[in-house]
């Protein structure tokens, strides 16, 4: 109905007798549910942006228009309200339409054909393959799965990735953190460089090292891996280089590569235990091995991009409105992560995708100029990237707020949240922020199982609606489809009317939700929905003798369980049939 209204409004503001139209090729009108059903059931407030242009006041505006629309099927009135809406009141047949779709639709309604869309590349998570995914990384993975099954639900046909950063200098850290651990575990009783990883994670890794490769770890024991007198970063690049000169590169790659794909497992087993699956797992490793990286500084260096400067070859980022130039090759000859980001992008465009999109944590702001500029260095349009950069979580146990930082190995993990509340109630207090808000994580209440836990509230209104259909079957009362359909006028009280408004809504939530990259919006809506739903419950009774609105009730209840499930599968949360 808002495209029909639209439409409507549409022509009539091109039917009014002014001099000039030009402004009316560019016209965006914006048709609106109302809040307030007072207001009618949908509104527009093009006549106050109309006003400057014709230079009229808008009230006069909105009363031209209206009185240029004809007499339409499913609107029963159309009124004017200052300072110039125009609102718009739907005949009562055509608002409980939206019931019949629903149940014809079932878990399709609001369901967009996937590829009416542009291709989108969903980019998430991304965490360095050094240690098991902590709680801040649940919010990414929560919300980059919801996204990508919202843009799903909205069009788009959507491919989700991780890229996995398994090779330079962190990658180099882990593993000398764990062979470190190993010789303490055989002899040597040293203390880790400051650099090093500390988590108790590594210990498993470490006994495994141990039994594969013991023999190897023999000429290290020797070693002194501290240095107190040099910086901890001299430190470090000293122990690195120290273990490749005793057991060689080609030894510590191998082991490199084991140790990550270690951790990779890990890392997509907890994820796939948390309801979050890949369609690719991008290695840069073997973007590196493959020359992706060398034939894009070629390709720069063909377009002349690049100068020397102190020995490092930068790229001309400010020439694509970047802050600064960036470094692509270190003087010592190693390509830099912004060299990856580089062809890593470009790659991803020439895989033919529309649109890509990379979730980031809101440090990373800083990142997005150099990326759009890496894409348009190399012939592709910047605005083919978007980046949604997501905030910060705060865990708190009790009122200690409790530390994330992998090295220092004092952080949660991921896994330990989701398994003390659930993976439900942890993916829905994920996403019911705003992802550009500090989100803090309340552990008690995501436990509770009554009515203030949102995401319990919820559900239970999907297990009441589940309860009274059960009840139908047990006392032997059937469903009549088309007797409901014919008496859906018989829905008139207050909760029915409010229901049936907020059921249709559903479609343009999804969209506005897709387009502007938020999942919070929709977690919202369901529980709007399910406080709507409760109220109704507590105020009336479905399973009446009237036969024509017990059907009416029915199916209404039947939409609102359908909507309840559709949305909570968005966001990777269960419907139950019994709580």
């Amino acid at each position: 109905m808002n495209k029909k209204i639209t439409k409507i409004i549409t022509a009539s503001i091109l039917s009014l007798d002014t001099q000039d139209q030009s402004w009316a090729e560019n016209l965006n009108i914006e048709v609106t549910q109302t809040k307030d059903l007072s207001h009618g059931d949908f509104s527009c407030n093009v006549a106050m942006r109309l006003s400057k242009i014709l230079k009229l006041p808008p009230l006069d505006i909105a009363k031209k228009i209206i009185n240029a629309i004809e007499t339409t099927d499913g609107i029963e009135k159309i009124e004017v309200a200052p300072p110039g809406f125009i609102n718009i009141f739907l005949t009562k047949s055509e608002k409980t339409q939206i019931l019949k779709k629903i149940l014809s639709k079932d878990d399709g309604f609001a369901t967009e054909v996937q590829g009416s869309k542009g291709s989108i590349l969903l980019e998430f998570v991304s965490s360095n393959p050094t240690g098991p995914l902590h709680v801040g990384h649940g919010r990414h993975a929560a919300f980059g799965d919801s996204l990508a099954k919202l843009l799903r639900k909205a069009g788009h046909k959507v491919e989700t990735e991780y890229y996995i950063n398994d090779a330079g200098r962190q990658i180099d850290i882990l593993l000398v953190s764990i062979l470190i651990k190993a010789l303490n575990k055989i002899e040597t009783k040293s203390d880790l460089p400051r650099a090093c990883y500390q988590g108790e994670y590594l210990n498993p890794i470490a006994d495994e090292m141990i039994k594969q490769s013991r023999d190897l770890l023999t000429p290290l024991l020797t070693k002194n891996f501290l240095k107190q007198d040099v910086s901890e970063d001299e430190e470090i690049d000293l122990a690195i280089l120290s273990v490749k000169n005793t057991i060689g590169d080609e030894m510590f790659e191998s082991l490199s590569s084991d140790i990550c794909n270690i951790t990779i497992n890990t890392i997509k087993e907890d994820l796939k235990r948390f309801g979050v699956t890949f369609d690719h797992w991008y290695s840069e490793r073997s973007m590196i091995n493959s020359g992706l990286i060398s034939n894009s500084i070629n390709d720069l260096t063909k377009k002349n991009l690049l100068y020397k400067q102190e020995g490092a070859l930068w790229l001309k980022t400010t020439n694509y409105n970047d802050d600064k130039d960036r470094v692509v090759l270190r003087d010592d000859g190693r390509s830099t992560y912004f060299a990856s980001d580089i062809a890593y992008h470009a790659d991803k465009k020439r895989r033919g995708y529309d649109q890509l999109i990379n979730i980031l944590g809101s440090d990373h702001h800083g990142y997005i100029g150099r990326l759009k500029a890496g894409l348009a260095s190399l012939g592709f349009s910047p605005e083919d990237l978007e980046v949604v950069l997501v905030q910060f979580i705060s865990l708190y146990r009790g009122k200690k707020k409790i530390q994330m930082s992998t090295r220092s190995g004092e952080f949660t993990p991921m896994s330990e949240l989701y398994n003390e509340v659930g993976v439900d109630a942890a993916r829905f207090f994920y996403v019911s922020k705003s992802q550009s808000q500090h989100l803090d994580f309340d552990l008690e209440l995501a436990k509770q199982t009554n009515n203030e836990n949102p995401v319990y509230y919820i559900q239970y209104a999907h297990a009441r609606i589940c309860r009274v259909l059960s009840q139908m079957t047990s006392q032997k009362i059937s469903f009549e489809k088309e007797i409901a359909e014919k008496n859906l006028d018989k829905l008139t009280t207050k909760h029915e009317v409010e229901l049936i408004a907020k059921l249709s809504g559903y479609p343009a939530l999804i969209k506005q939700s897709a387009n502007n990259k938020t999942v919070h919006t929709l977690a919202n809506y369901l529980h709007e929905l399910a406080q709507l739903f409760h109220s109704y419950y507590g105020a009336e009774t479905f399973l009446i003798a009237d036969k024509e609105l017990r059907n009416a009730r029915v199916l209404l209840i039947k939409a609102v369980q359908i909507i309840l499930k559709n949305g909570l599968s968005i966001i990777g949360v269960s419907a139950p049939s019994k709580m």
